[in-house]
């Protein structure tokens, strides 16, 4: 059937269904005309950026009401709320950390809309008692809890929650023994930790200037404050900023003997970062700068009096463990402790005197244990090929706690004795399905220009690959030095389930091979990323795992990008589209928020000559009239105050007005009180998905 002819025919089926009329809302075209280095750019929608505006708030109320609309009539939707409601229903552990004489972590009980956090004498034990339930905070779910601190002895917890799904937290105190909280409240934080000094006292921690216009105003000035418990945050004292450098962050983290406050100072989102710290036995002690110059990124690690422990990729772009004298600080005096290895040094924590560190291979984890001064002790044995999310355990404990999770495994929970060096398993959650029914295998296709790309290819046993194309959903990231790894996803076993495959490239850009893989998909370079996935998608249609007409692509944040990008480069090649929350004009997007802080990663538009290969990717600027694109379901949050929602906004309206006619659907579904993704309520996030690969479902089906 003809691709075209097939869509206009579920138009019309949808239409007599539903009762509405198919017709885009009306957007205003304005005669916005931008100047970039004698570059004229175009730029109608501008007016959506004012999210504030009722024209702005008209245009969203009647997107949605056709987005909705359309979703509700998809065939396969209730056969996937369905069954994605049964699959989320599952208990869902984190790590836990031990302070004092208790152990604290969060469990996520079947479907509630937010995890709780527990203090217990042992982990997961029935006496357990609830710390703080955020499920009590919101009548809809949508004030989650963003982090959590606890200090030393175990008496105080300091918690961070988040509203609306903002990136924005607001930091309070409460009493671990008595659950009521104390009169502290720190606002106006982001992307920080909470601090305890060693006496639980005060805490350190950074935060911004309150801004005029919280999901969009530009982020700058970030400043590192000391609380002391007990007192208003008009009083907090500063004691660490740079007024010079707007773009400064500063990262506390205080040793775990608890003497040294040692601070990260970032200015992108590139790996590389300072490092000062301040001797807390002394009172009044200046920053010592330990590090000052960039080029290299150190964590540290922990201390045995004045030696420090820093991972870094300073000579070593897959990572190395360093030991620095801070009685010797030159870089000569720099000793290393644990070479370079051909996998990539993931994590690294200091427990019961040994360095735990954690590798990828080829985008999966291996745990290796090594001594102070750098010994191999082993391996610890994992259950399978898969990934460990978190290990948590501190200088003077006898137990690790890690989470290990896979595609087809939800995350259990084991601990690591280090005086047995065996592991025994915590917390293993019961799932509405059977592992065993399926297959996780890692193949490797050619890029563009040559380069070897791995991909994980997820399917039910007893399909038949490659013998006939099957529904396929194509996931995908490649920036910013992250690694996309194995992970549990019950949307993906419900796609699964119904027959689909998935499949996940371990795209250029990303941290799966370390910083040399990293640099070769970032700024000029990014081009290469989207032409690994494109060579994923070609890869899995030549290898008869599916067609054009069934492949469905998915993307978020910078993925949301890649989808962009790649769904305007190569229209013919999907039959879906779901750019979700992504960086989606190239030119602005340093304009909001906390932007600035990825020019390190793409570029901008200031300079004419990272303007050129900007402009030549953009998802926004390379739509073109008349083309048939794929059927695009665009995804955004009303309060993402990290990626600005007008990106999905403009691009929308701009893709729904070059699309023919004729051609598949563009929709955008717009989430109220719902931001970048962290602490969505469960509930919403059963809708979305439901709507999503039912979209997907329907859309590649012919």
């Amino acid at each position: 059937m003809n691709f075209a002819l097939y869509w206009s025919l579920i138009f019309a089926l949808l239409s007599a269904q539903s009762g509405f009329s198919f017709k885009y809302p009306d957007a205003k075209n304005d005669s916005v005309v931008d100047d970039y280095h004698g570059v004229k750019v175009k730029e109608p929608y501008r007016w959506l950026e004012d999210n504030d505006s009722a024209e702005t708030k008209n245009w969203i109320e009647s997107e949605n009401k056709l987005t909705f609309a359309y979703l509700e009539s998809l065939p396969s939707r209730p056969e996937f709320k369905k069954n994605l409601t049964e699959l989320w229903d599952y208990d869902k552990y984190n790590a836990p950390i031990k302070r004092g004489k208790k152990y604290f972590y969060t469990k996520l009980s079947g479907l509630q809309n937010q995890a709780v956090l527990y203090a217990a004498d042992k982990p997961y034990s029935q006496d357990a008692h609830v710390l703080l339930d955020p499920n009590r905070l919101s009548v809809d779910g949508t004030v989650a809890l963003s982090g959590y601190s606890v200090s030393d002895d175990g008496k105080l917890l300091c918690y961070g929650v988040a509203a609306a799904g903002s990136d924005w937290n607001e930091w309070k105190l409460r009493d671990v023994e008595s659950g009521k909280d104390l009169s502290d409240v720190l606002k106006w934080i982001k992307f920080t930790s909470c601090e305890f000094g060693k006496d639980g006292k005060g805490l350190f921690y950074s935060r911004y200037p309150e801004p005029e216009h919280n999901l969009k105003d530009q982020n700058y000035f970030n400043k590192l404050y000391f609380h002391k418990i007990g007192t208003a945050q008009s009083a907090d004292q500063l004691i660490l900023e740079n007024p010079n450098e707007k773009e400064w962050e500063f990262s506390p983290q205080v040793s775990d003997d608890g003497r040294y406050l040692i601070v990260s100072i970032s200015h992108n989102t590139n790996p590389e970062n300072l490092v000062y710290y301040k001797d807390l036995s002394k009172p009044d002690s200046p920053f010592v700068h330990l590090i000052d110059s960039w080029g290299a990124e150190y964590s540290f690690i922990d201390n045995e009096g004045s030696m420090f422990f820093f991972q870094t990729n300073q000579n070593a772009p897959r990572g190395r463990v360093i030991a620095i004298d801070t009685n010797k600080p030159d870089t000569a005096d720099w000793k290393e402790l644990i070479a370079q290895k051909d996998e990539i040094l993931h994590s690294s924590n200091a427990v019961d005197g040994a360095i735990v560190c954690s590798y990828l291979k080829d985008a999966h984890s291996e745990l290796a244990l090594y001594s102070r001064d750098g010994k191999t002790q082993g391996q610890v044995k994992l259950p399978g090929i898969g990934n460990v999310s978190a290990l948590t355990g501190r200088h003077a404990d006898k137990e690790a706690f890690y989470s290990f999770v896979s595609f087809t495994e939800p995350t259990a929970i084991y601990k690591f004795d280090f005086s047995t060096k065996e592991s025994s398993l915590l917390a293993r959650p019961q799932v509405a399905f059977n592992p065993d029914d399926f297959v996780t295998k890692q193949e490797f296709y050619q890029s563009k220009d040559g380069t070897k790309i791995p991909m994980f290819i997820v399917a039910k046993k007893g399909i038949e690959l490659k013998s006939k194309p099957l529904p396929t959903l194509l996931y995908a990231y490649g920036g910013f030095n992250i690694p996309l790894l194995p992970t549990f996803n019950p949307a993906i076993v419900a796609w699964l389930e119904k027959g689909g495959v998935y499949a996940q490239p371990s795209l250029r850009g990303g941290g799966e091979y370390g910083e040399d893989w990293h640099k070769a998909g970032m700024k000029e370079k990014k081009q290469n990323v989207f032409d690994d996935f494109i060579s994923a998608a070609e890869y899995l249609i030549d290898n008869h795992y599916t067609s054009k007409s069934k492949l469905a692509i998915d993307g978020r944040s910078n993925g949301g990008l890649l989808i962009g990008a790649v769904m305007t480069q190569r229209p013919d090649l999907f039959a879906v589209a779901m750019p979700e929350v992504g960086v989606l004009d190239m030119l602005r997007y340093h304009k909001f928020t906390i932007g600035h802080a990825w020019m390190g990663e793409y570029g901008s538009s200031d300079d004419p000559a990272e303007l050129k290969y900007l402009l030549a990717y953009s998802p926004l600027h390379n739509i073109h009239s008349g083309t048939k694109y794929p059927a695009t379901l665009v995804i955004t949050g009303d309060h993402d105050d990290r990626v600005f929602p007008a990106h999905s906004f403009k691009f929308a309206s701009t893709l729904q007005a070059a699309q023919p006619a004729s051609a598949p659907p563009v929709l955008i579904r717009i989430e109220t009180r719902a931001g970048h993704g962290a602490g969505k309520p469960t509930s919403k996030q059963i809708d979305e998905a439901a709507d999503k690969y039912a979209f997907a479902w329907d859309g590649i089906q012919q």
